[in-house]
């Protein structure tokens, strides 16, 4: 039992194993709500309530209508797939005595946190999507405007990478005895219970939903705990897929969500052809690469996606609080800019949804995605063995990260 325990919470897992289930689970979410795993509408929803809560009157806001305000985060299943990624990997980090209180070095580092959430969260809104719907989620659900926003993505986070490795940006180094950053220890040995007792919890609650015939809440909570369980177990981060590219060559995160996005689109096909769903596709116009070149900048400037930012605030580091409300400011500047300053006229209104299926048929389509995603795994490949850090490609034998 020792043994087996130290097994899954001794260890990180293989980014690779993960991002497969987490493609698997996906497909499979969406087979049963129909709707796809996504967290950046939820954010803007609770922009929206928080507005609300200050007695503004958002009832005319047109994005709140696209996003749809009905109840309240406690009673949607978007609602529970945040909340459920938060708790399941706020589990996980307990049960394997990893929470512990981490306070940035230099102070700047919340302003800039703060702006880069601000960033990320406009872009994603203006790009009707994220990380996950409009990248992880996306391709699967053979939309083209995952497409759009990966490629602006990865532009926005080389700029976001050189911006950080400014001068200007870092500032002076703060000099810590040790050579680490301060931090208070918060009873590890009893984490584990804690974390168990949690689990317990969390679980009750979830067979609540199911008993009071609330199916899709209990659904959503459960599915969003194990994706948050993965994201936390992998470490998963879509900023370090794009920056440590740039940055030092590493490819390994690039690969594993290559390798999910692949596993997530057989899948994903199977269950659209055998219980005859419509994929979920959104809007590809100039908005999509705007919105990803902001967003990528804008991850880079906070340190973190969404996915990144959620299981490490988790885990105790407090700089990614003022990431996690700057992307909810961002995504509801994003609401008031839609309609009232003119962006879904200027920037979204002469795009369309297209979905590769449609376009070209569900094997071409499948076919198509598959291969793109295979030459972006070798390209990674090739990167990751032929990239110097601080020399860039050059030949030779020199040792590269694995």
């Amino acid at each position: 039992m020792k043994k087996l325990y130290s097994t899954w919470f001794g260890n990180y897992w293989s980014p690779y194993l993960v991002m497969a289930m987490a493609g698997i689970l996906s497909a499979v979410y969406f087979g049963i709500t129909h709707t796809v795993w996504a967290v950046t509408g939820e954010f803007t929803r609770l922009g929206g309530h928080l507005l609300e809560f200050v007695g503004v009157d958002v009832s005319g806001w047109a994005y709140f209508d696209l996003v749809h305000m009905n109840g309240s985060t406690w009673t949607r299943t978007d609602g529970w797939i945040v909340w459920g990624m938060f708790i399941g990997a706020l589990i996980t980090i307990l049960l394997s005595g990893n929470f512990k209180i981490r306070i940035p070095r230099q102070k700047r580092r919340y302003v800039q946190g703060f702006a880069g959430g601000i960033i990320a969260g406009f872009g994603a809104r203006l790009a009707l999507g994220c990380n996950l719907a409009a990248f992880f989620t996306g391709v699967p659900q053979f939309s083209l405007h995952a497409w759009i926003f990966i490629v602006a993505t990865g532009a926005g986070t080389f700029l976001g990478a050189k911006l950080v490795n400014t001068r200007w940006w870092k500032g002076k180094p703060v000099l810590k005895k040790g050579g680490s950053l301060p931090s208070v220890k918060q009873g590890k040995n009893r984490q584990p219970l804690c974390g168990a007792v949690l689990g317990l919890a969390y679980l009750a609650l979830i067979v609540c939903f199911y008993a009071t015939g609330r199916t899709m809440l209990g659904t959503a909570a459960l599915f969003g705990a194990a994706f948050g369980i993965l994201i936390e177990r992998g470490q998963i981060c879509f900023t370090s897929a794009f920056r440590d590219l740039w940055i030092s060559g590493r490819a390994t995160m690039t690969k594993a969500i290559t390798l999910g996005m692949a596993v997530s689109s057989v899948a994903t096909l199977v269950i659209i052809l055998v219980y005859g769903l419509e994929p979920i596709t959104k809007i590809a116009a100039s908005s999509t690469l705007i919105g990803g070149l902001l967003f990528g900048l804008g991850i880079v400037m906070a340190g973190g996606c969404e996915t990144g930012m959620m299981y490490r605030l988790m885990e105790g580091q407090v700089v990614f609080l003022p990431v996690f409300i700057g992307n909810i400011v961002g995504a509801t500047a994003l609401a008031y800019a839609w309609d009232h300053m003119g962006v879904y006229d200027l920037l979204v209104k002469s795009g369309s949804p297209v979905n590769l299926i449609t376009a070209m048929g569900s094997t071409a389509a499948l076919m198509v995605t598959l291969i793109v995603l295979g030459v972006g795994f070798a390209v990674a490949a090739y990167w990751q063995k032929n990239y110097r850090f601080g020399v860039g490609f050059k030949k030779g034998d020199a040792t590269h990260v694995r």
